[in-house]
């Protein structure tokens, strides 16, 4: 039966503010509109594990293992917990991920600690990063460093502070500059909690473009053994496997992922791209933007013209960033037949930090004859902390290559990268995690 309702007086900062509600941890109290609304205790430490990995999948085996520690209960009692929140909350503040978990939907306005207005600069931040246009990542960076201005000790609004610069650096015209931001902000927030799984999701990717895709999977294995399984840290695993010389490996991280959290989104396509698995490629890439790969994927399957039609109907797209805009027009004019501008299209296209692209070059250049050009990008790629020698020496594409005097020397040195790549692998653990 429910108690009688009270009037309550607190400050917002130290509660997790979303639609009607507050909660206030220490307090073990939420509110709605500031009236009391009392909850069972299983049902309130349930609600705190869910907000505070709002947006993220909560697995079962996560929620009864904290909710009834060292005790045998069936997933009955977690669905009775679920009901009497969405009671009290709606139905659509707690999602079901039908056999795997819930994920808590509502979007959450303020943490303890962090002052309102603080936070409302955060939350409008991400919006404007999730827009991802640079007008829009300039004007989020200062909403960021308002907040930060506020709540120096604010360790999600640095990690997201570094994406924002990130992006600005990868798409902008302050590359330097963003860059060292970026990763100082990755940092900042690392060293105030090291368990920030959106921390390390992001840093994984400025790692992995920065020629650290080795210290980035060493870091996320150890991190799996450390905290357990999470499905972010699986889906970091995907990209810097692969960019390691270890595709299936790179699958194999893809798939533990999904069983964690079967909405997760990870960069496979590439992956399977590299394995020759060009239906799986595109199976997986439609769900993501839909740039380069799947175009690809049909011209190595051998369907020309549907290639052609993709890329066309892309390249005449508004704002397209400079490096995909080269990407795709070299891909479209090698299927049309026209060499020279394709070798215009690559030669125009300024790639930092960006190995990956500078192997899909050297494909394009094998492609159209040019082994030189195309050894000379693949030397850079590996140079800057990508290797796919699996690819090289079994792709088609790359026949040009494998007929060229230095070809040698390139999968050589491709052999020790990735050599030591393994062993790092499986020093960390890897294979173990792998086969859970």
């Amino acid at each position: 039966m429910r108690g009688k309702s009270k009037e309550i007086q607190s400050t917002p900062e130290g509660a997790y503010r979303f639609g009607e509600f507050e909660v206030y941890p220490s307090e073990r109290q939420l509110h709605r509109q500031n009236i009391e609304a009392p909850l069972p205790p299983k049902a309130f430490d349930a609600l705190m594990i869910l907000v505070r990995k709002a947006g993220q999948l909560v697995r079962k085996e996560e929620l009864i293992e904290a909710l009834w520690p060292e005790t045998y209960v069936t997933e009955a009692n977690l669905t009775n917990i679920v009901v009497i929140l969405r009671k009290v909350l709606g139905h659509g503040a707690i999602q079901t991920a039908s056999k795997y978990g819930y994920r808590f939907a509502l979007p959450v306005l303020g943490e303890p600690g962090v002052a309102q207005t603080a936070y409302a600069h955060f939350v409008r931040a991400k919006e404007l990063t999730n827009e991802r246009s640079i007008e829009s990542a300039v004007r989020a960076r200062d909403l960021y460093w308002l907040c930060l201005a506020e709540d120096p000790g604010f360790a999600t609004a640095w990690a997201w502070l570094g994406r924002c610069c990130r992006f600005i650096e990868k798409f902008g015209c302050e590359p330097s500059v963003s860059l060292e931001l970026a990763k100082a902000a990755f940092r900042r927030a690392l060293s105030i909690d090291p368990s920030l799984a959106c921390a390390h999701h992001f840093y994984t990717q400025l790692q992995a473009d920065c020629g650290e895709a080795r210290e980035a999977m060493v870091r996320l294995l150890q991190r799996l053994t450390q905290s357990g399984e999470e499905p972010e840290a699986f889906a970091g695993l995907v990209q810097v496997l692969r960019y390691c010389g270890l595709p299936n490996e790179s699958v194999a991280a893809h798939y533990r992922a999904k069983a964690l959290d079967p909405t997760i989104a990870t960069s496979v396509g590439h992956s399977q791209f590299l394995l020759g698995e060009y239906e799986a490629a595109i199976e997986n890439y439609i769900r993501g933007k839909g740039f380069y790969l799947d175009a690809a994927a049909w011209a190595a399957l051998g369907n020309t013209d549907r290639a052609i039609s993709l890329l066309r109907e892309r390249v005449a797209a508004p704002q397209l960033p400079p490096l995909m805009s080269g990407l795709m027009r070299s891909l479209l004019a090698i299927l049309e037949g026209r060499g020279r501008d394709a070798q215009e299209a690559m030669t125009k296209s300024e790639v930092v930090r960006e190995p990956e692209i500078l192997f899909y070059f050297a494909r394009h250049f094998s492609m159209l004859g040019d082994a030189a050009g195309a050894i000379e990008m693949l030397a850079r790629a590996q140079k800057e902390g990508f290797s796919a020698l699996s690819a090289i020496e079994r792709d088609p594409a790359f026949s040009a290559v494998r007929k060229h005097p230095e070809f040698e020397r390139v999968s050589s040195e491709a052999r020790s990268f990735e050599g030591s790549a393994r062993r790092a692998f499986e020093e960390a653990g890897g294979r173990r995690l792998l086969r859970r």
